[in-house]
């Protein structure tokens, strides 16, 4: 049975909380109102409805108390709206049994600055410094948190630091059981911990939680790398000739570590490659052909290492999109295996060859271009950027045909 008082009392508190009033900042005088209409409360204007005297004697029960003031529309007979008494405020939390949201804000605030001490990873802590500023200045942060409830909140940043501390390769649940003792609870955060990966940590911006995810050894499903074209697989005594392979073969990351390339010397390209559409269809002679997917975790990181040590002088090579995402994957990839790739059909040549397949640049991509161009102006990619701007174009590399 709907309680109609307590609904409209805390629909008010609501409004109440959300307002100046709250925080002392209103420069004006005014009046929390709930007003009542058939978008509001429809049960109120269905005459068919039985509750329209329900709904009257419980206004008029929170008049008495004094929590709220009637305003009639027909002398007594339709109520346009009812005004909250912002003075009897405390008691109205005390008759709802809810608690107050400065309150709320206070326990909220000592939590966070609880783990502020604890958690001191970069994503976390600026996630932190981001909650702990928005409270004090009074503005919302139930994008991330729910300020009632602390359980919730605190596993968040929980997992968020773990997340980042992460070493070890594990699914999922693993890691949930291991940091939560629950399987279940992980999964039920990647939706908000996905907002503040992309929030805090550029290179996410246009990443899916389970690449982030990935990003930190922790899988959703096994963690496979694609290989085609030229080389032996070794795997001990057994070994597996790509050539036989027109798609290719996925190796699990667990298998990764037991796997050495055999017959370097016909190998004279390794080319990673961003999407698996683009890999599927790409063939090229003498070259080992590796899908990536993304960003490169640690796994694949080590994979490219041990194969740059013992093909040091093929031609590195990768390819990915024509877009600011591309261009960062591929500096995150220099970056964490040290070798010297080459930007590869991603090219101005490549974007005008297949201008009638480009899209155009969105605000956040130019602002991406700019802090790219910023950071490392003598990039190999230089002219591609200017070119994206002047343009106002970017490429999928599905669109780029194999020659």
């Amino acid at each position: 049975m709907v309680q109609y008082d307590k609904r409209i009392l805390n629909a008010l508190l609501d409004s109440y909380e959300n307002s100046l009033l709250f925080t002392g900042e209103n420069k004006v005088n005014i009046h929390i109102s709930f007003s009542f209409s058939p978008k509001t409360i429809p049960q109120y204007f269905d005459e068919s409805s039985m509750v329209y005297e329900e709904i009257h004697a419980g206004m008029k029960m929170l008049e008495q108390k004094g929590y709220i003031q009637i305003i009639w529309k027909k002398k007594n007979h339709i109520i346009r709206k009812v005004l909250l008494n912002e003075t009897v405020v405390p008691e109205i939390y005390l008759y709802l049994k809810r608690v107050p949201k400065a309150e709320s804000m206070q326990k909220t605030l000592q939590l966070l600055e609880q783990m502020q001490r604890i958690h001191t990873t970069r994503i976390c802590s600026a996630f932190l410094e981001y909650l702990i500023k928005r409270i004090h200045q009074g503005k919302s942060v139930k994008e991330y948190i729910d300020l009632t409830n602390l359980k919730k909140t605190k596993q968040l940043i929980l997992a968020i630091g773990y997340i980042e501390n992460n070493k070890a390769g594990c699914y999922i649940r693993e890691f949930s059981i291991k940091h939560f003792r629950d399987s279940k609870i992980f999964e039920d955060l990647l939706s908000r911990i996905a907002k503040v990966m992309h929030q805090f940590e550029k290179r996410f911006e246009e990443m899916d939680i389970y690449a982030i995810l990935a990003e930190y050894s922790i899988y959703h499903t096994p963690n496979y790398v694609y290989f085609k074209g030229n080389g032996i697989l070794q795997f001990g005594k057994s070994c597996i000739d790509l050539r036989l392979l027109n798609q290719g073969i996925g190796i699990s990351g667990e298998d990764l570590s037991l796997m050495k390339i055999g017959e370097t010397g016909r190998i004279k390209r390794i080319i990673t490659i961003e999407n698996l559409t683009a890999f599927f269809r790409w063939s090229e002679e003498d070259s080992m052909i590796i899908y990536l997917g993304g960003y490169h975790n640690s796994v694949r990181c080590k994979l490219l290492k041990v194969i740059y040590g013992q093909i040091p002088e093929a031609e590195y090579l990768h390819f990915g999109d024509i877009d600011v995402g591309g261009f960062e994957i591929y500096e995150d990839l220099c970056k964490k295996t040290g070798i010297p790739f080459c930007p590869y059909y991603m090219d101005v040549a490549t974007l005008k060859n297949y201008e009638k397949y480009t899209k155009k640049l969105t605000e956040n991509d130019r602002k991406r271009i700019a802090h790219l161009q910023s950071k490392n102006p003598e990039c190999p990619y230089a002219d591609v950027l200017n070119y994206m701007l002047k343009r106002n174009s970017k490429l999928e590399q599905e669109c780029i045909a194999a020659e």
